[in-house]
């Protein structure tokens, strides 16, 4: 049997990301973001919905761009950190030993413990509430190359041990159970 509940936002896992941003290093930012996601293939979109009262919001609405960067297993106690912590009052990147990375497109820096580093530029921002969304084009992106598979080249990023975020707690991911296809395949 099922219950009713007020609305609320259940819709879980989500990635638990560092958003950088800045466009000097004395302005340079890291903002954990669980309302992320992609939003279209072709061109590559995707968003990140931030609160006004945030500190990066100021610093992302100014310079329009962002890195989104997937955070690891390894990267858990860094990625709550700067969720519950101010860019006011401390340099994140210091504060939890990040190294900022040159993007290759954006100013905004990238975070070189990241495997995968998605370079975002602002297309329009969408007052919705608690949060506004940044929809963002992706102009790049950076991927370590201990993560590609040497025979393939395809980017292995479940092996970096993703974290995840669901109702107030980090996860990490767990067995593969079937890749996309799979329950239509024929069988050989």
């Amino acid at each position: 049997m099922k219950q009713d509940w007020k609305p609320g936002t259940l819709i879980y896992p989500l990635p638990a990301v560092l958003v950088s941003c800045g466009s000097s290093p004395d302005e340079y930012n890291i903002i954990t973001v669980a309302w992320t996601g992609t939003i279209c293939t072709n061109p590559p979109m995707c968003y990140i919905s931030v609160r006004p009262e945030r500190h990066s919001y100021d610093i992302l609405k100014k310079n329009m761009e962002f890195v989104i960067n997937l955070t690891t297993k390894d990267m858990a106690f860094a990625t709550d950190w700067c969720g519950v912590r101010s860019g006011k009052k401390y340099n994140k990147f210091e504060e939890m030993k990040l190294t900022p990375g040159k993007a290759t497109v954006v100013n905004a820096p990238t975070i070189e413990e990241s495997p995968l580093c998605i370079e975002c530029k602002v297309k329009e921002i969408v007052s919705l509430g608690s949060h506004d969304m940044f929809i963002a084009d992706v102009v790049n992106i950076r991927a370590e190359e201990n993560n590609l598979n040497q025979q393939t080249g395809k980017l292995e990023l479940a092996e970096t041990i993703p974290l995840v975020y669901v109702h107030g707690n980090y996860y990490e991911l767990g067995d593969k159970i079937g890749k996309f296809g799979w329950s239509i395949e024929k069988k050989k």
